[in-house]
């Protein structure tokens, strides 16, 4: 007999203890992004060579860090190929409040005070329901399963820190010992900060979190015991010892007699007083799980070593990857939020920006998603692979008919006296296929067709537009939302168009001094984050304003379909400095005449991202 945690979901219908599938989850992912800011700054403007000269000895090696879009899941398992036994530092801060509130206020536009309220996106609530819907027993099969993953990818020397509060904190200790066993527990932390007791409250305020620290063996582990700097007092003490200060020790002044001084260094034990992240923080990113850099820099020097790879599979607003990058560690991170993964990505941005402007070394990072992998281990494991399947599970979210027998093989169900066309799961709405589908329509007597496809092609509404003038069909282009994937889903998720986005090159200079910048002409964001009750007036403000929706834009001045977006030039408002550029000032010179293309990305202050292409004469 032995005694043990259990939870609904631990064991099957048998009493066998589920297994976790890690090779079906284990799926491909694909590179969307690099980003060396200061090298493709560079390399756009032409000055790559002498950027190279000052740059030298500046780069620590040739690893990438990765920053990745998706169920944390599939992500761990998908890391498994290479990355098994290589981690040495996990650090994790999971959800752990079932009734938390994840609303939270964005700033908008170029006047610092001014917010919209952002709600979780809907593949996080799902998530979110996933993760709580049956309340502790969902909660704790979701945490086995990742834990177990993550206990594969620790070297033999590595460690897992397991952040949490008095909420579900004594259910992750009893899963913690069952998956690394409690012989491998090194510590309980409590990380204590100040708040104020506010009148009329029932009970006493919490002013403390608990991180769980347990190593991958038991023989040997990374530790480098951490010390505090203490300020020098500005004046001799005058007291004995005092108990509540325990950095006070005697000693004798140049008269000969005792006196007392605060000493500058101290071990630290298993209570961290470290101060939580305040409203007015100067490294606030907004972000409402953000944890202070003090609390992670004592983590990552205690439990790793500068070259080490440290990882964090709930990345937030990307404080462990900041951290780590300027310690000289490694790291992959992921989240399953698009706004976290925005936020993590322009606070890494500026990290490499700052540590070039100080001559100091950093690494690149890529920006990584399952993508279309994930929809078709979706079809594979839940449709059978079966197409009509997935076209059925479609329309019926889209709350549209089903047609059985139609003119056109391309014309799958109808809305609201319109057609509806469902892409394949593994394709890319095309030029060629709105054309097609126009011509279906326009035969079948239709005026308009919504065009539901997972990924469309860049620059499409262009065509579109043309398409409508030349067959008098409107084509509606709606994404597939990634939330109908989810198993046992029945309510709808929202369908929106998607956003607008035009741009146009700007030419300077003659000759071979002619040089090119991006100017933006044209955003109308979708506004699928907005809450219900703001949302007509955040439509009209979208129509006269788009611009205010931006919250980060980039540039690759060269690039080809084939490869991932390379951030030549970007610009981005931050909580002080709330001003954008419209235009680029890159000046990015090309080595050869003729055509080109170049990209623009567009960020929305929900984090949602669009792009277009831009031909470039030269």
């Amino acid at each position: 007999m032995t005694t043990e945690l259990v939870w609904e979901g631990k064991y099957d219908e048998y009493g066998n203890r589920r297994e976790i599938d890690i090779a079906g989850a284990s799926l491909p992912m694909q590179r969307i992004e690099t980003v060396d800011e200061p090298r493709q700054r560079a390399a756009a403007t032409g000055s790559l060579d002498l950027f190279d000269k000052q740059i030298a000895g500046q780069k620590r090696d040739d690893f990438r860090n990765r920053l990745i879009w998706g169920d944390n899941k599939l992500v761990i398992a998908s890391l498994m190929k290479e990355f098994k036994g290589r981690i040495d530092l996990i650090y994790i801060d999971p959800p752990f409040d079932v009734g938390a509130d994840f609303t939270m206020d964005v700033p908008i536009g170029d006047e610092k005070n001014e917010t919209v309220d952002k709600d979780q996106s809907a593949l996080e609530m799902v998530a979110y329901r996933d993760t709580w819907g049956k309340g502790t027993d969902s909660y704790l099969h979701m945490m086995f399963e990742r834990l177990n993953l993550m206990k594969d990818l620790l070297s033999d020397t590595g460690t897992i820190f397991v952040h949490c509060d008095q909420t579900m904190g004594h259910f992750l200790k009893g899963l913690l010992d069952e998956v690394f066993s409690a012989d491998c527990f090194q510590n309980e932390i409590v990380w204590h900060y100040v708040k104020y007791q506010m009148r009329g409250m029932s009970h006493l305020v919490s002013n403390w979190d608990r991180l769980f620290w347990y190593s991958r063996g038991t023989s040997k582990f990374v530790f480098n015991l951490p010390t505090v700097h203490l300020p020098e007092p500005k004046k001799l003490l005058k007291k004995g010892w005092d108990k509540e200060k325990q950095s006070i020790q005697n000693i004798k002044g140049p008269d000969g007699k005792v006196q007392y001084i605060q000493v500058t260094e101290e071990k630290v034990d298993d209570v961290w007083a470290l101060p939580y992240i305040g409203a007015p923080s100067y490294e606030r990113t907004g972000y409402a799980t953000q944890k202070p850099r003090v609390l992670l820099d004592r983590v990552i020097k205690m439990a790793s070593n500068e070259g080490d790879l440290v990882a964090d599979f709930f990345c937030g607003s990307g404080t462990t990857g900041e951290v780590s990058e300027r310690l000289g560690r490694r790291w992959i991170m992921c989240d399953l939020g698009r706004f976290a993964i925005h936020t993590t990505r322009k606070r890494l941005i500026e990290q490499q920006r700052e540590l070039h402007n100080a001559k100091a070394p950093y690494r690149a990072f890529d920006v990584y998603n399952l993508g279309r992998y994930e929809r078709q281990w979706w079809q594979r494991e839940a449709l059978r692979g079966a197409d009509t399947e997935h076209r059925r599970i479609v329309l019926e979210f889209f709350k549209a008919e089903i047609l059985t027998s139609t003119p056109s093989a391309l014309l799958h169900g109808r809305k609201a006296g319109s057609f509806c066309h469902v892409d394949g799961i593994d394709s890319i709405f095309s030029r060629g296929e709105a054309r097609a589908l126009a011509q279906a329509v326009a035969d079948a007597g239709g005026k308009e067709c919504f065009c539901l496809a997972w990924e469309f092609e860049m620059d499409l509404r262009l065509t579109t537009a043309a398409l409508e003038r030349e067959f008098g069909v409107k084509l509606k282009l709606i994404q597939i939302p990634r939330e109908i994937m989810e198993r046992n889903r029945k309510g709808p998720p929202p369908f929106l168009e998607m956003a607008v986005l035009e741009a146009e090159p700007i030419y300077r200079g003659k000759g071979s001094a002619r040089h090119v910048d991006i100017k933006l002409t044209k955003f109308l964001p979708s506004l699928a984050e907005v809450p219900t009750k703001e949302l007509e007036a955040l439509q009209e403000r979208a129509v006269k304003s788009g611009f205010d929706f931006i919250d980060f834009w980039a540039v690759d001045f060269d690039w080809r379909p084939e490869r991932p977006f390379n951030h030549h030039w970007q610009d981005y408002r931050t909580r002080k400095d709330r001003s954008l550029k419209t235009v680029s000032d890159a000046g990015h010179v090309y080595d050869t005449p003729g055509r080109h293309t170049a990209c623009v990305k567009v960020v929305d202050v929900f984090g949602a991202d669009t792009s277009v292409t831009v031909e470039v004469e030269i």
